[in-house]
């Protein structure tokens, strides 16, 4: 190659770099946060353009959310995209039942063909799966062979025909005999598959044979299918608009378009200010829209905005009704199920199927509502049509037109909310418990609604002054990609949780275990996520711990450790997990009650419950120091023996047991636990010390795990370790970085993220701080697991290994609550 073909070469080389660089840069988080306020109520946008994709809830399912503009009659689209229409060919169980032939034992012969003989198979209905309470036939072994006949009249009139199909797990779909469909691993709603031209072929007129081979590898076990066909759309096209930019705030997303010759500023709010709870638990968004012409010319504008009525229902098919009405200063659209079935099903991949949601606009602003089927609601518009043409049915659609009239220069802004009233949020021990803002059960949601309409433009300045605030504060922590990663956490850590007040007159401020089980308030990921509400409101972690300690004290958990949950949410009726966490969720709650000690400067609410924190500590000084086969947080990893990162836990919790003592006046108490702890630390050292770092577990030095647990020994000043461990430690993760962070220890390359940037924090220097966070803020803008941030995933190729829009991203705040604690 001669010399200016190398630089040609170079320069195209540059260019490309230059552009993923950009592509790069232009991701600010693998899903971005729209309407957050809790687990029910949470629409993200899985695309770095908004009208990419159909905006969804946090499990997958889509909660559609569409947004156009029309500028001088010309129509743009903004926001989601418009659903796609599909016509039933073979119906699936949540149309119609149907039977099919099955086996668990591996059949003999040619099992996929059309002619193939299944008639010593078993016939059962469908949907096929291992919870009874969900499916027709139970089905638990390991692989199942599944076979449906099936007729079609006229093959050739499809227009495009999909496979839909809900399966849990790896798959193989024959078509009469001809594979159409595989895929490892599961989905958790019905998906749409496309089917080639030649897989179509393989469709004739009258009887065909859809057969299946389904393997369970982990978790449930679940298969419902069918076939559609794709209608073709003879609606007039709609433009794009041109998105300029998005930026994420801790309680904002704001996108700037242009649409044609108008500029579009579309910001979602949801004001979760934790110093305010009233404004906190206020279960209104807001949806801003800012307009203005950028050709210095008026332009007649309107915008539109249709709400799925699916975000109140836990499966599409699901009848809901819809209604339009007016208060003094609003007009609503209103929509839920027909059977309002409240708390009457818990479950971790859950949508909520009772209680009403809601669209409202100020009358002020002229707007237009209308309710029609979601499959019209586009056309609608497009077509100047308003007439509300559906009140019952499925898959429904809130329309509402915001009329701008002549924009200029200038811009105007308007906005609509969008509320959720749960009714009831929770059953805590066969009590049912309304939403926060409604505990006297006198509150409205209209009330609410109206509220927040008079107090918009404080509101939205309140949220625009937190959000530099805590930019601010995590930039001075951490350094720009740790400020990031803050503001990603903020919204997504709250939204998994709901605040409502115990018959006890206790706040709860409840988790659920998002996609890892569902439980609520398990203490273990309470006590990753605790940092943030440390930081901005101990009053809430207290609400994490309350039911833990009720659960203990009113003697109907009556073990010597604390609980792991208090149900599978949001049925917080008892610890539904399978087994105790003893060291684990004992240390986890004497260590965060430490903590609101030291964040409120006072003991007191250590003193309520002494005798429980006694019990606990006692526990642990007996069986933390080398503890015994048992699970830790990390459950995921299976149990393990003498790990030395759960015996630290042990040893910090006796130690912060100690602290505690000493700030309520009990001076002989904290000195005795304050010996047993530092008597500890030096047996510790001696039974994981590997040379260059400290081991996973004592028994293997040829091993080593993240110390994380090691921060409360810096945050809460104990000075319990030397800190000769901190540096080794650091040193040899350092070593051990791969591509996207450390992994958790040397069993596997999967990590945490939320454990990364509590190792981080307790770095000598800020130098090495930053190098280990990067690896993290690289996983949240290069994921291809789009989805809300996930904590759990391959350190190698970022790809998740589970788990999405968890709490436990409050722990990215532990850096910020090191340094406000010791700022003291």
């Amino acid at each position: 190659m001669n010399k200016t073909n190398i630089f040609k070469f170079l320069g195209i080389l540059g260019c490309m770099f230059a552009g993923s660089l950009l592509k790069a840069q232009d991701r600010k988080a693998p899903a971005y946060p729209l309407i957050t306020h809790n687990t029910y109520f949470s629409i993200w946008s899985t695309t770095d353009k908004l009208t990419e994709s159909s905006t969804q809830h946090w499990t997958g399912a889509d909660h559609s959310l569409l947004g156009m503009i029309s500028v001088d009659g010309g129509i743009y689209r903004f926001l989601g995209k418009e659903t796609t229409n599909y016509k039933t060919i073979v119906p699936a169980s949540d149309e119609k039942a149907y039977e099919v032939k099955y086996t668990e034992n591996e059949p003999q012969g040619d099992w996929k063909a059309e002619n193939y003989n299944a008639s010593n198979w078993q016939t059962g209905a469908a949907p096929i799966g291992d919870d009874a309470k969900n499916v027709k036939t139970l089905w638990k072994s390991h692989d199942i062979w599944v076979r449906r006949t099936i007729n079609v009249a006229n093959p050739a009139s499809i227009n495009e025909l999909f496979l839909k199909i809900n399966h849990d797990d790896n798959i193989e779909v024959y078509l009469n005999g001809k594979k159409v469909y595989t895929k490892e691993g599961w989905t958790n709603s019905f998906q749409y598959i496309a089917l080639s031209n030649s897989d179509k072929s393989a469709l004739k007129a009258g009887s065909n044979v859809i057969a299946i081979h389904l393997i369970n590898t982990a978790g449930g076990r679940f298969l419902d299918f069918g076939l559609v066909d794709k209608l073709k759309d003879n609606a007039e096209k709609v433009q794009i608009a041109k998105q300029k930019s998005v930026d994420i705030n801790a309680t904002q997303t704001i996108y700037n378009f242009t649409c044609g010759k108008v500029d579009l500023k579309l910001t979602f709010t949801s004001p979760l200010l934790m110093n305010d709870l009233g404004l906190f638990a206020r279960p209104v968004s807001y949806v801003s829209y800012q307009v203005k012409a950028n050709d210095g010319k008026t332009h007649q504008v309107k915008v539109y905005l249709s709400a799925s009525s699916n975000i109140a229902v836990y499966r599409p098919t699901q009848e809901v009704t819809a209604t339009k009405y007016a208060t003094a200063k609003l007009s609503v659209l209103k929509t839920g199920t027909v059977e309002q079935p409240i708390l009457q099903k818990a479950s971790d991949d859950m949508r909520i199927d009772w209680g009403y949601f809601y669209v409202a606009a100020p009358k002020t602003s002229n707007a237009i509502q209308f309710v029609t089927s979601e499959k019209d609601a586009a056309d609608a518009f497009r077509k100047g049509n308003s007439a509300s043409t559906a009140k019952q049915g499925k898959m429904l659609a809130l329309n509402t037109i915001i009329p701008f009239g002549a924009v200029g220069k200038t811009a105007v802004e308007k906005y609509v909310e969008l509320a959720y009233d749960e009714i009831y949020s929770v059953q805590y021990f066969n009590k049912n418990l309304r939403p926060w803002w409604n505990t006297s059960g006198k509150e409205t949601i209209e009330n609410q609604l109206t509220a927040a309409a008079n107090e918009y433009k404080t509101v939205i300045q309140k949220c625009e002054a937190f959000n530099k605030t805590l930019y601010a504060d995590a930039l001075k922590s951490g350094g720009k990609e740790y400020a990031a990663l803050c503001v990603l956490g903020y919204r997504q850590s709250i939204a998994a949780h709901t605040l409502v007040k115990s018959q006890q007159g206790e706040i709860l401020w409840l988790s659920k275990e998002n996609n890892s089980g569902g439980f609520i308030n398990t203490v273990d990921v309470t006590y990753p996520s605790a940092p943030l509400y440390l930081i901005y409101n101990p009053q809430l972690l207290q609400g994490m711990l309350n039911g833990i300690f009720y659960f203990s004290e009113s003697g109907k958990y009556p073990h010597p450790w604390a609980a792991h949950d208090l149900g599978t949410y949001p049925l917080a009726n008892g610890q539904t997990y399978g087994e105790p966490m003893p060291v684990e969720e004992s240390g986890n709650m004497i260590i965060l009650t430490t903590a609101i000690a030291k964040a409120q400067g006072n003991a007191e609410y250590a003193k309520l419950h002494w005798k429980t924190l006694t019990i606990w500590v006692d526990y642990l000084t007996k069986e933390g120091l080398d503890p015994k086969t048992q699970l830790c947080t990390d459950d995921f990893a299976g149990h393990l023996a003498r790990n030395a990162n759960l015996s630290v836990k042990a040893i910090v919790g006796i130690a912060c047991y100690a602290q505690m003592a000493k700030t309520l006046g009990y001076d002989d108490v904290s000195k005795k636990y304050r010996d047993i702890a530092e008597s500890m630390v030096p047996k510790w050292i001696e039974m994981a010390d590997a040379g260059d770092h400290y081991a996973l577990t004592f028994d293997n030095k040829d091993t080593w795990s993240q110390k994380y647990n090691l921060v409360w020994d810096k945050v809460l000043n104990l000075n319990l370790f030397p800190q000769k461990i901190y540096d080794t430690e650091t040193k040899y993760y350092l070593t051990k970085q791969n591509r996207y962070g450390i992994p958790l220890d040397s069993r596997k390359a999967y990590t945490k993220n939320d454990w990364i940037l509590w190792t981080a924090t307790f770095a000598p220097t800020r130098k090495e701080f930053e190098a280990l966070v990067h690896p993290v803020y690289k996983h949240a803008i290069e994921t291809e697991s789009r989805v809300p941030l996930n904590d759990f995933y391959d350190s190698n190729t970022g790809i998740r290994d589970n788990f999405k829009a968890r709490s436990v991203v409050g722990g990215f705040y532990m850096k910020m609550l090191a340094d406000k604690l010791n700022s003291k």
